[in-house]
């Protein structure tokens, strides 16, 4: 896919693209849970297949259950599984300067990451016609599971050089990790840095922007397209994002999108942002429709808007919400015209 021309055909579009991030409900939708999915790349293909199937979306994402543990067990964290719940970190593998400069850089076969490399390369394979984004933790987001959360926002201040050492690490896996993803033809990534949502804009550059911005700079390209999703984001870090150089931002439900879309160039691509779990798994069918067409009328004006979800949507979303979302988009592009 050459990007450009991609951005450039949405830049010209009277229709509204939809892009969400909604991996689990195609594993139930297989008739998989969700251990399954985390820990086979076929399986994740079938999830991404069978929700372009059931509901011809726009974008095939090759990896967007978030898994935001992948990377960490990769580094050596010990992870909780859960049958139909993401999984978790239990604990970290850092815990002072000694560990960190100890810290071996995973390699690519380490762990479940050559599960996830397959669903990229499954579905760039087998789903022709459609870009297909694969998926990443951030720096920070690593960071925080590899050292703990809260001694991580501790240490940002009392030991700034430690935890830099620390990111260095991160962002030197990361780098490589989404390399490997764009050699299985994937169209592009999808960075989540959440945990640089609960930093100050000034932390946010010095500790999340400025790594995600040497990261994008040598992965980007007309052939690749760098998306950076902050769901902690409540409009105080937006600049910082914007710095990174990501050509497309990704926002969760906490942020006014219309103020998002003010702020942003005209042609740096604007997604998000339904609440996954207050509109998508908690309302019925007609108010899903409801918030979708409010959320279309509101950023009617920004040609730049993608609409999504706010993050990737949980286990046990009912397929009615799913697919009252797709009519929404395609009642709203019908009246486009």
């Amino acid at each position: 896919m050459n990007v450009q021309e991609w951005i450039s055909s949405i830049l010209k579009s009277n229709n509204r693209l939809a892009v969400p991030l909604m991996t689990h409900p195609g594993i139930e939708l297989s008739g998989y849970k969700v251990i399954d999915a985390i820990k086979s790349g076929e399986i994740q293909y079938r999830a991404i297949k069978a929700i372009k199937e059931k509901f011809n979306n726009d974008v095939a994402v090759g990896n967007t259950m978030m898994d935001l543990t992948i990377e960490a067990e990769a580094f050596g964290c010990k992870i909780n599984f859960y049958d139909n719940e993401v999984p978790t970190v239990a604990a970290p593998v850092v815990f002072d300067k000694a560990s960190i400069e100890a810290l071996q850089i995973p390699t690519m076969t380490s762990m479940r990451l050559p599960e996830y490399l397959k669903a990229a390369r499954l579905t760039v394979e087998n789903l022709k016609g459609v870009p297909v984004f694969a998926g990443c933790i951030g720096p920070v987001s690593l960071a925080g599971r590899l050292y703990d959360m809260t001694e991580m926002m501790t240490s940002l201040y009392m030991e700034p050089d430690t935890m830099k050492l620390l990111l260095k690490k991160c962002s030197e896996f990361l780098l490589e990790y989404i390399l490997e993803f764009k050699k299985t033809g994937a169209d592009g990534i999808i960075m989540a840095e959440p945990v640089a949502g609960l930093l100050t804009a000034e932390l946010c550059d010095e500790f999340s922007s400025t790594f995600i911005k040497d990261i994008a700079e040598q992965v980007q390209d007309n052939n690749f397209l760098f998306v950076l999703h902050n769901c902690g984001n409540t409009g105080h870090v937006t600049k910082s994002m914007l710095s990174t150089g990501a050509r497309a931002l990704h926002f969760g439900n906490k942020i006014d999108i219309v103020k998002v879309l003010e702020e942003a160039p005209g042609d740096v691509l604007i997604l998000g942002n339904l609440d996954p779990v207050g509109v998508f798994k908690l309302l019925n069918a007609g108010q899903v429709y409801d918030e979708t067409m409010k959320l279309l009328e509101k950023t009617s004006g920004y040609k730049n808007f993608i609409i999504s979800t706010g993050c990737d949507t949980p286990p046990g979303v009912p397929l009615e919400n799913v697919q009252a979302f797709f009519d929404a988009v395609q009642k709203y592009n019908c009246g486009r015209h």
